[in-house]
């Protein structure tokens, strides 16, 4: 570890290349001011919310929104480059932290290249690889070049002990800093309840998940139609809202299309049961106690590739935290409007099978709790105490 000098301002190089990773960036960033004060400076890759809180990107991340096998082929010599040219600016600022957040393809791929050339930098992992569900071995190999983990999900510590990994911690998934939004009061709960329920449809946050999703939730969501009546909402964000209305022309049920973060919460807190696509929006959708039936559809080549690696019995974040397998899901040629539609039925109705999951998702606060510490403190705390060598 590099020596430690009192008087000189500490440098940190922070890299998050996907919104969700700039959102933990900034709120980490911004306790780590609240604890440094005027002794730090920031550097590094980030977006919108890392830009207000201090930095100034190397390059916009927009330019690694990059999904799905082809694109990725077409585009490596640009991600090639991008990898080459974080390096250099990391050994070049040479900073007394680096933190890595999420993106493992690109940001462990720059940690690897920091740690060979210049191995007095300690490097912390915020957000975990899923080294749980696939490709465990990138665990003991991250021993190599990561000093830390901070992990969302509060089974990671344990896989990593398992595997061989780095030390794990658990600091806590930004979700449960937002219950109060997530949840409905009274009035919204008697709307969750009524005569005509309201269904939220969660195709994706991508571009390419909407064209794998949007034709197939609309099928099932006509079939359903024909024995339920409800109501049917889409949440979606401003850069996707034009697709999604070109995408939902031919459903035979119209649904209203909630824009942006604010509408999402609110559809969220009146929803009774959902259809979502895998991925993080089911644990948002557990800790909100809205019962889910999950899909999810890809390219034959990433299929092929997933079938192979995939070491989980269930790919559902809600259910590997409850550690059941209390969510249904469906994928790829099980991905059916039959299926989904009679699976929807069991959920948006009062059956054993809504019960079920809603008992499950109450367990969800006492297996998440970070006590009376938010994550992104937590967070901090382990990244000051690595910065300053007392973690063994």
């Amino acid at each position: 570890m590099q020596a430690q000098n009192p008087t000189r301002a500490r440098k940190i190089f922070l890299i998050a290349t996907e919104e969700s990773g700039d959102r933990l960036g900034a709120a980490l960033m911004k306790v780590l001011r609240q604890r440094l004060g005027d002794a730090v400076r920031f550097s590094g890759v980030g977006g919108r919310a890392m830009t207000e809180e201090g930095i100034v990107p190397l390059f916009p991340i927009e330019e690694l929104s990059i999904v799905g096998l082809a694109a990725v082929v077409k585009q490596l010599p640009k991600i090639l480059h991008l990898i080459r040219r974080t390096t250099e600016a990391v050994l070049d600022d040479a900073p007394d932290m680096l933190v890595i957040i999420d993106s493992p393809d690109f940001t462990h791929r720059v940690a690897r290249r920091v740690r060979a050339r210049n191995p007095a930098i300690p490097v912390v992992d915020y957000v975990s690889p899923s080294v749980w569900a696939w490709r465990p071995g990138r665990a003991r190999a991250m021993t190599g070049y990561v000093d830390h983990v901070l992990a969302l999900l509060p089974f990671e510590p344990e896989e990593y002990r398992k595997l061989a990994g780095p030390p794990c911690s658990y600091v806590g998934h930004p979700l449960i800093e937002q219950l109060d939004v997530l949840r409905p009061n009274a009035e919204e709960r008697q709307r969750r309840d009524g005569e005509r329920p309201v269904l939220l449809v969660l195709p994706g946050s991508r571009r390419s998940e909407i064209r794998h999703h949007l034709a197939l939730f609309g099928a099932a969501l006509g079939r359903l139609g024909q024995q339920t009546k409800f109501e049917l909402v889409l949440p979606t964000m401003p850069h996707l809202e034009v697709m999604v209305h070109e995408g939902v022309a031919s459903w035979p049920i119209a649904p209203r299309i909630a824009v942006g973060e604010t509408e999402k919460r609110a559809a969220f807190r009146i929803a009774r049961a959902a259809l979502a696509k895998s991925g993080t929006v089911t644990l948002e959708l557990a800790l909100s106690g809205i019962p889910m039936v999950t899909a999810y559809r890809v390219g034959a080549a990433e299929a092929f590739i997933l079938r192979r690696a995939i070491r989980v019995s269930s790919v559902i974040l809600a259910n590997l935290v409850i550690g059941s397998d209390i969510i249904p899901e469906f994928l790829q040629e099980d991905c059916t409007p039959e299926k989904l539609a009679a699976a929807l039925g069991e959920v948006i109705a009062d059956t054993p099978e809504r019960l079920r999951q809603l008992v499950a998702f109450g367990t969800l606060d006492a297996k998440m709790s970070t006590g009376d510490q938010p994550p992104s403190v937590r967070a901090a705390d382990i990244v000051l105490a690595t910065m300053r060598g007392t973690l063994g």
